[in-house]
């Protein structure tokens, strides 16, 4: 059994971030996400997205953001339970947790986090008969190596940022980008259509438009697409990759099954104090959660973050008290030994 002072359901930036605020306070961490790497959304889904509204960061790109805070939990060692989702949680008598994820690991700790930014995503799969007898045979929801396209054709459909982003970013990396889309207009960010244009012009992107694919050719793997247009004619085009990009819908999972309160598809929290769920002991940070004047940014994660760790080492060590010192002052140690503070000043005698 994993044992750790707190158990971080979500490794996306707010849970990431925990670690660090944890680790000031001397609190160790490990985090569980059913994703295959730590990042949340920032890594699975727009890893080559900016970000504008990160402090000290006039614009950085999603993934950059992933590593920074990676680099910035380093020396706090926490430890990770990935490509595992959260099932159950019991509450043991001594007010502590014991979760249990779908393989079978069990996680104990004193205080639960969640961090679960949307919940679970589930991508929206077009209605074509035969899809789900190509899924990882040609049929992919989700581009996570966009080195695993090298010199292939592949398909997109979709008309929002997603789809042209990564018809965009595939031109270099593809043999061929075909982009799909059922309607002549598209609802992403201008910049990024126009992009589109300029490729489609420069023969770079094959875009069929208003058009939908129908169904999938191929036997143990996918060999092409047939599509429909809008005025009805049937044809189909060769491909080695079929990648509809409709968006991800959104859901708790198992957590809505823990016993904690829930308003659309959120969490609810104490935002007047610490974040913490009707459950004493777990808390919720993030986009997971829901409160009086809630704000799905980032920052706010990082703000809630800090505020329920405070809280979370109160709840640890009752008969503690910890008077803040600023990291300019009191500099960050690692638990792997390392520490890191600012220079000090120089006392030199003139004589």
């Amino acid at each position: 059994m994993i044992t750790t002072d707190i158990l971080i359901i979500g490794a996306g930036p707010t849970g990431l971030f925990t670690v660090f605020e944890a680790g000031l306070l001397k609190l160790r961490c490990h985090l569980i996400d059913a994703l295959p790497q730590a990042g949340g959304q920032c890594s699975e889904i727009y890893p080559k997205k900016p970000i504008y509204d990160i402090p000290a960061y006039p614009e950085i790109l999603a993934g950059d953001l992933t590593d920074k805070l990676l680099e910035q939990i380093k020396q706090f060692e926490p430890g990770f339970t990935l490509g595992e989702r959260a099932e159950t949680i019991e509450k043991q008598e001594d007010g502590t947790f014991v979760v249990t994820t779908n393989k079978g690991t069990k996680h104990h700790a004193k205080v639960v986090a969640i961090a679960g930014g949307l919940g679970s995503f589930e991508p929206r799969k077009p209605p074509i008969p035969n899809i789900l007898d190509f899924e990882d045979k040609g049929v992919e929801y989700i581009i996570r190596d966009p080195e695993f396209y090298r010199d292939k054709k592949v398909v997109i459909s979709g008309g929002g940022d997603s789809a042209l982003d990564w018809a965009i970013f595939l031109t270099d990396v593809a043999s061929s980008v075909t982009l799909i889309h059922r309607r002549n207009e598209f609802r992403g960010a201008l910049d990024s259509v126009d992009k589109v244009q300029e490729l489609k012009d420069a023969g770079k992107i094959i875009m069929i438009t208003p058009a939908e694919v129908k169904g999938i050719l191929g036997t143990d793997k996918v060999t092409g697409v047939s599509l429909i247009q809008n005025g009805g004619e049937e044809f189909t085009i060769e491909t080695d990759h079929f990648i509809p990009l409709f968006g991800l819908s959104p859901k708790l999972g198992p957590i809505g099954d823990w016993g904690l309160e829930i308003e659309k598809n959120a969490i609810k929290v104490n935002n007047a104090l610490d974040y913490q769920t009707n459950i004493p002991g777990i808390y919720a940070i993030g986009d997971v959660n829901t409160y009086p004047g809630k704000l799905k940014l980032i920052l706010c994660g990082f703000h809630e973050a800090t505020l329920m760790c405070q809280s979370a080492y109160k709840r640890i060590f009752p008969n503690k008290k910890y008077v803040m010192k600023y990291t300019t002052v009191g500099g960050v140690d690692g638990f792997d030994g390392t520490r890191k503070e600012a220079p000090k000043a120089v006392v030199k005698k003139i004589e």
